[in-house]
């Protein structure tokens, strides 16, 4: 695992410090940086990963009622693992983990800079999520759709075929916390369409939690 050199922490409140900059057939641009004493991880279009300063799901945890600890979590979209980052360092939430992402560099990134950070244990899978979610077998308390190539969310995911079979992969009493952009009206336009068309009909108990810029909506089996 990296640790950044002391004058990269320091310049890092000051300007943003380019760290590292891959190319994957999967996303053209992917770049390391380091900003507010954080390591981020941005696209052409989007923000991936912000430690704990991916503030529209940190808003989400502090909303919902976390599960307890020893609970089964699901990752759909891992970036630099911001999601487990945060729950256990500011959440202080011990949880088994499975990471589903279909990028292998930015497992490798994550891997590099991050999942060393984290105590809780990490099951990382490189799959599409559409076939991991349509071969899946295993029940989880929660499950975090946090997944964009650059912008865009993948078709499968807009559909009710696997919004249902995300529905089937939780406990009695697990949660779908889905991660939508609601800035432009294009975005407020589909998102609230797709709440209403898809998201609400699958999950029996659905609401939105509205975060800067982002809906993570929210749905109970």
């Amino acid at each position: 695992m990296n640790r950044p050199s002391w004058w990269q922490w320091v310049a890092s409140y000051f300007i943003e410090v380019p760290v590292e900059e891959l190319s994957s057939p999967t996303n053209p641009v992917l770049q390391v940086s380091l900003s507010r004493g954080r390591y981020q991880l941005t696209t052409e279009k989007s923000i991936y990963s912000f430690e704990d300063l991916y503030i529209n799901y940190r808003q989400a945890f502090q909303r919902i009622e976390l599960p307890h600890d020893g609970a089964n979590v699901l990752i759909l979209g891992l970036g630099l693992a911001s999601v487990p980052f945060m729950l256990e360092k500011i959440f202080a939430k011990t949880y088994n983990y499975v990471a589903v992402e279909i990028d292998e560099s930015v497992i490798y990134l994550a891997s590099k800079y991050m999942l060393g950070r984290i105590r809780s244990p990490i099951e990382t899978i490189c799959a599409d999520a559409v076939h991991f979610v349509q071969q899946n077998e295993r029940l989880f308390d929660l499950i975090i759709v946090d997944l964009f190539l650059d912008d865009v969310i993948p078709k499968g995911f807009e559909q009710t075929p696997i919004n249902k079979m995300l529905r089937d992969s939780l406990e009695k009493d697990g949660l779908v916390l889905y991660n939508r952009l609601y800035r432009t009206s294009t975005d407020k336009q589909r998102t609230e369409l797709f709440y209403q068309e898809v998201f609400k009909p699958v999950f029996r108990e659905s609401s939105f939690l509205n975060v800067v810029g982002n809906w993570i909506l929210v749905g109970g089996r």
